[in-house]
């Protein structure tokens, strides 16, 4: 390894927390799974006497009510005096390690913690057995966090809003059938390729000593409906979607080379965050010129590999973010990542778990794990993260040897802002439009309704939502994107 400037930054350590038991009493809430895995972190770089040095804990919202996390953390740590940091779901989760590595390659700090969870699985637990849980309570005169990251920006535009389309596995359900048109798919192909897709995560999972859920799934299992896997939004089952009903938490410990040599000499355990991009910019879906694909993930991904001094073909795994299917196609094609290169290392959301607000920490954990023990030969990590649905990108790298010029970071949200340019919306339109991305959504197990983004030929952008039950199942086994529909009042006809 070559001398390395003293502020060169540095995870140290990562630790895991995690409990499975169906007794919700016996669990413990979300803030004391995040301090159990940041004391494990600390032993996993060698020194409890890190614990003590801790000068700020950055913690990502997540489905708790916790007024400020870090602190609880902190005040059992036996740091009680370390910055509490707190970043509202809407914030990319990677940015807070960029921020913590900026200010340690600018010699503003030397020791801090990065640290999610949640206890989702406990509370559900609770309510099925009657035996409710409840979470710590911090007073009214608790000091709010010292820095408190917000975001303002909205998931979906007013008229996606009122065509009924809110949520999450709907609105990626519509750009997975954009990704299928893309790549020239029928719509029973397909649904075999992710299905096949996702069984290989399953299995990557099931490698994983960390995963929520370590079982292999055939691609039946996951590709059709069924008791235990409802069908949510078409091509879109149970199995396809983020499992955050977990009782999960993670950390990682990073430090100045310089602090690291003093408090956790064991240098074969450290692993070099190398360079980092991140796009701010936020077009809503049907906004989008093309729903499959982001100029901020194209621009974040060159910039990153441009920053490190690399190519794509010089990266050894990727922990691409894994929400739904979509999310994880949509990163490796526009990364244009090698068919050879894993796409995660954690088994992905469904399978490994994914709390809330958390997973990529999760991810960049993991990574730390499969690129150490690589000696003398260079091992490169890619770690993706969205917010949002697509509306915000980051990349970052890592390596088991420093990058040649230290730590490198890049805002992109400008240079994306002027290529990524919103379509215009009609929620007025009546006429021909054509489709380019469709969803059905069930409930109960059977078809409800369909939301459909269209093209205008003015060239603007309207959504409209269809019930009858012969178009419902016609688009489920034909493909409707690039056809021509009719578009009255915000309905789409038969």
């Amino acid at each position: 390894m070559k001398e390395l400037t003293p502020n060169t930054p540095v995870i140290v350590g990562i630790g895991f927390a995690q409990e499975t038991s169906e007794d919700p009493r016996q669990c413990a809430e979300a803030w004391q799974l995040m301090a159990r895995a940041v004391r494990r972190a600390a032993a996993d770089a060698g020194s409890e006497a890190l614990l003590a040095q801790i000068e700020s804990i950055s913690v990502p919202k997540g489905m708790w009510e916790y007024r400020n996390p870090g602190k609880l953390v902190g005040d059992a740590l036996g740091c009680p005096s370390a910055r509490s940091i707190l970043s509202d779901l809407g914030v990319l989760q990677l940015t807070l390690l960029s921020d913590l590595c900026r200010a340690i390659a600018a010699d503003e700090q030397h020791v801090g913690v990065i640290t999610g969870g949640e206890a989702k699985f406990r509370a559900l637990r609770g309510t099925i057995t009657g035996q409710p849980v409840a979470d710590t309570e911090q007073p009214e005169g608790t000091p709010p966090p010292e820095v408190h990251h917000t975001s303002s920006d909205r998931w979906a535009s007013d008229l996606e809003s009122r065509a009924g389309l809110a949520g999450p596995v709907e609105l990626f359900a519509i750009i997975e059938s954009s990704l299928r048109h893309a790549q020239g798919l029928d719509v029973e192909a397909h649904r075999d390729r992710i299905a096949q897709l996702y069984s290989r995560f399953s299995e990557v999972a099931a490698a994983n000593p960390h995963a929520w859920r370590r079982e292999a799934f055939g691609a039946q299992a996951i590709r059709d409906a069924s008791p235990r896997n409802a069908m949510l939004s078409f091509p879109y089952t149970k199995r396809h979607s983020s499992q955050w009903n977990v009782n999960q938490a993670v950390a990682f410990m990073v430090c100045s080379a310089a602090r690291a040599a003093q408090l956790a000499p064991a240098r074969d355990g450290w692993i070099f965050p190398v360079a980092a991009t991140q796009s701010k910019h936020v077009v809503p879906l049907a906004q989008q010129r093309k729903l499959h694909s982001h100029p901020g993930t194209v621009l974040a991904g060159e910039r990153v590999l441009a920053l490190a001094g690399i190519s794509v073909r010089d990266v050894d795994a990727a922990e691409l973010y894994s929400c739904f299917p979509a999310a994880i196609q949509s990163f490796a094609a526009d990364l244009k990542l090698p068919p050879t290169l894993p796409w995660t290392v954690t088994g992905a959301m469904p399978f490994a778990g994914g709390p809330y607000n958390s997973f990529s920490l999760e991810g960049v954990a993991r990574m730390v794990e499969v690129l150490r023990g690589g000696g003398t030969e260079r091992r490169i990590g890619l770690v993706s993260n969205l917010s949002g649905i697509f509306g915000k990108q980051a990349c970052a790298l890592f390596s088991n040897l420093p990058g040649a010029d230290g730590y490198r970071y890049e805002d992109l949200t400008a240079a994306v802002a002027a290529r990524d340019l919103p379509l215009p919306l009609d929620g007025d339109y009546v006429g021909p439009a054509t489709v380019v991305g469709y969803t059905v959504v069930f409930a109960g197990g059977n078809p409800s309704h369909a939301i459909a983004i269209c093209d205008t030929p003015g060239g603007a952008r309207t959504v409209v939502r269809g019930e009858d039950r012969g178009l419902l199942d016609a688009m489920t086994r034909e493909e409707f994107c690039g056809r021509l529909v009719q578009v009255a009042g915000a309905a789409l006809r038969p």
